[in-house]
């Protein structure tokens, strides 16, 4: 019987004992998957390495033997003499020693043979030291020479010399060669290999055929091999992603939706007419986008992105009141309660009288402006819940309790979702289904995303930019405190919060948990490590809300109204604090990161952030765009103890070094891979990544897309590219696609 991809990754095996390491370890099925299982790195056997030798250190290095020796000796245990082959490998910088143990001295001496001095190959173990010297503990090599040559110990592999040697993703029991090896033999009996991309696509876009691409990954004669194969295979993964997103886009588009073109001299004009500002050219440019949306008799489905403070919320609410003059209503979804509250204070006192309907004094035009929250009790929530049926409340704010299946809407027209990133795509999902028809989607988020992301992400939205903040925004200094080289500094942190509230100003001070050593929701807990997955730096205690407020109390801001703030408390006494804080009756507030995004006080003009280097560099951003609203100039501290040169340390200098939040956002994701950026409830873009990389590969994400939108535009069933058509479906039926659609 022929072997096929799709044939059990056994059938290339033989009898070999180590299958079980392929199927479990690896996560290897069939022989398509061990095809591309691809080499992480390739080793140049013309040259010796220059390997980094640290105490512990996985090494895989081009050596060669420069001495061998065999050693008889007594075996305390038997009595009996033993012999041990001592051998000497020199790399291009560094010496190692290399030992084999054994009882039978024709064994032994096979090894000398073996290893005379002169010969090379590719030698894998761990570094370590004895006697001051460096050595190779537990050894396995593949030597240079003619294969059949080879003998049945592990250790002592033989093969031809080629250009570059192939270093393999690995589990336990497996060594690079072993998968190597079954490559090799997969490669040269697999038939029916069928290119999925069709010819005319890859000629155009000069992308190598499938069996060359496969020959050149795992076989190259050189790095420029390994490019184009890499690129190929790139590109593949781009297309198929991007051709699941361009028919969803064609699906959204299909669906019928009611169109909420507004109306003359509704509530929007009557808003916009009493405006104390202009809108920036960018929030108009960005609302004329979202009117020609929400026009159409289909979903429209858009990302509005943008930097912290530049009128995201202004842009949201022109768009929800467009809504509710076509007599619908518009539901906010905000991810905390503390967010969900700040945003109806504003939007409540944007509106005025606007926002009173029914009421005495309201006017003409007015609608209603409802708050639902989890913490709500069941009377609270009674009156709220039969205005949002009946339809008398326009516009309703709240958070995940939108979702539940007592909330019902009379005609939900649109939904605004606030921080996307911080939602499940099930909770989205859940919204959205309450709309009798398909409702208009406006998801909003203050983190930038860079264009390769939104594309492959957020592929199936329309993305809006705000690139401008409005006038009156100050510039924000951000300065790294470091406390490994300079402890005394966090003294003068402290003086300068004080001479802030002298001035009559008011402060944040941001600590990565709420007590001891508990973990804060969503606190991101990030930890260092090397190459070889070891912890650089042992984590310390963490500064902690109910440590640091007494602390500070009691010592460098006393005299000081500090209060404290985060998600533990009860939702009556947060919307007391951040009232309290709102109206200058707090000088300090001592908080997690519940006012990270949404949170909007003027007169803070300082913020504080202990142990840092514990937050994401997009959090970071975030966090800082609270100071600087009111028209001063702001002021960060980023407090660490982490030490010059470390990727923590890095991450800190970087959000020092810029306030534009495209930039950082590059930083985070060159730092962190793209899922983790997106946070955990991403998880099913996370997986569906393999070798691409949104910012390395941005040129042929652009180009993926382009010729998924000309094959979809020729044939949205792929009928002319089956094989194509077959990955796409699959795609879509996977958990990928479920995140995918959702989003």
């Amino acid at each position: 019987m022929a072997i096929t991809v799709d044939s059990p990754i056994e059938s290339v095996l033989g009898g070999t004992k180590k299958a079980d390491k392929f199927v479990k370890g690896l996560g290897l099925r069939t022989v398509g998957d061990l095809l591309h299982h691809f080499p992480r790195r390739y080793l140049e056997t013309a040259k010796l390495s220059d390997p980094d030798v640290h105490e512990g250190a996985a090494l895989a290095v081009v050596g060669e033997v420069v001495k061998s020796e065999l050693i008889p000796y007594r075996d305390r245990r038997t009595g009996h003499t033993a012999y041990r082959v001592q051998v000497r490998l020199r790399t291009d910088t560094v010496q190692l020693s290399m030992t084999f143990f054994s009882k039978k001295k024709h064994i032994a001496e096979y090894h000398e043979r073996r290893l005379a001095p002169g010969k090379r190959g590719v030698f894998f173990g761990r570094a370590g030291t004895f006697k001051g010297e460096w050595q190779l503990t537990n050894p396995t090599m593949v030597l240079f020479g003619d294969p059949s040559d080879s003998a049945d110990d592990a250790a002592m592999v033989v093969e031809e010399q080629s250009a570059l040697f192939p270093i393999y993703p690995l589990t336990a029991g497996l060594e690079t060669f072993d998968v190597s090896r079954a490559v090799r033999f997969a490669r040269s009996v697999v038939a029916g290999l069928w290119d999925p991309i069709p010819e005319e696509i890859r000629e155009e876009y000069a992308v190598l055929d499938l069996r060359t691409a496969l020959d050149w990954i795992h076989a190259p004669d050189d790095f420029g091999q390994v490019t184009r194969a890499q690129q190929r295979f790139r590109f593949a993964e781009a297309l198929v992603l991007q051709l699941v997103l361009g028919r969803r886009r064609r699906v959204l588009r299909a669906l019928g939706a009611q169109a909420r073109p507004g109306r003359s001299g509704g509530i929007l004009d009557a808003f916009d007419a009493r405006l104390p500002f202009e809108l920036t050219s960018g929030q108009r440019t960005v609302g004329e986008e979202i009117a020609r949306d929400l026009a159409e008799p289909h979903p429209m489905n858009r990302l509005l992105q943008g930097e912290v403070g530049s009128g995201k919320t202004l842009v949201a609410l022109r768009a929800m009141l467009r809504v509710v003059d076509s007599g619908g209503q518009a539901a906010l979804l905000a991810p905390t309660e503390v967010l969900a509250q700040q945003h109806h204070r504003s939007i409540t006192a944007m509106l005025g009288d606007l926002a009173r309907a029914g009421e005495i004094g309201a006017a003409d035009q007015a609608t209603r402006v409802e708050l639902l929250t989890g913490s709500m009790s069941k009377t609270q929530r009674r009156e709220p819940l039969l205005r949002v049926a009946s339809g008398e409340a326009g516009i309703v704010i709240g958070t995940h309790a939108l979702l539940q299946e007592q909330v019902s809407f009379a005609d939900l027209g649109l939904v605004v979702v606030d921080e996307q990133h911080r939602f499940g795509v099930e909770q989205r999902a859940a919204l959205t289904d309450k709309a009798g028809s398909p409702p208009h989607v406006l998801v909003m988020t203050a983190t930038p995303i860079p264009r390769t992301v939104a594309m492959t992400v957020f592929g199936d939205l329309e993305v809006s930019t705000l690139t401008e903040l409005p006038a009156g925004r100050a510039p924000i200094q951000t300065n790294v405190v470091p406390l490994a080289e300079q402890p005394g500094w966090i003294a003068r942190a402290w003086q300068r919060v004080r001479e802030e509230v002298e001035k009559g100003h008011q402060v944040y001070v941001v600590c990565p948990r709420i007590s001891g050593d508990e973990h804060e929701q969503g606190e991101q807990d990030t930890v260092d490590v090397d190459d070889e997955g070891r912890t650089l730096a042992a984590p310390s205690a963490l500064a902690a809300v109910d440590q640091i407020a007494p602390m500070l109390t009691d010592g460098p801001l006393a005299g000081l109204a500090v209060g404290v703030l985060h998600g533990r408390l009860a939702p009556d006494e947060k919307e007391r604090t951040m009232r309290a804080f709102a109206a200058g009756e707090i000088d300090v507030l001592v908080s997690t990161t519940v006012i990270e995004v949404g949170v909007d006080v003027p007169n803070a003009t300082a913020m504080v952030v202990l142990d840092a280097d514990r937050f994401g560099v997009s959090q970071l951003h975030q966090l800082r765009g609270r100071v600087g609203r009111g028209g001063l100039p702001g002021l960060c501290l980023l407090v660490t103890r982490t030490e010059l040169g470390t990727p923590a340390r890095d991450r800190l200098d970087a959000v020092a070094r810029t306030t534009d939040g495209f930039e950082l956002s590059r930083v985070d994701l060159e730092q962190r891979r793209e899922g983790d950026v997106l946070g955990a409830a991403q998880s099913g873009y996370r997986s569906s990544l393999e070798s691409l990389r949104v910012l390395r590969d941005e040129r042929t994400i652009v180009a993926a897309r382009e010729a998924a939108e000309r094959l979809l535009d020729d044939d949205v069933e792929l009928r002319g590219a089956a094989l194509l058509g077959e990955l796409v479906t699959q795609m879509e039926r996977s958990v990928e696609s479920t995140y995918l659609e959702k989003t």
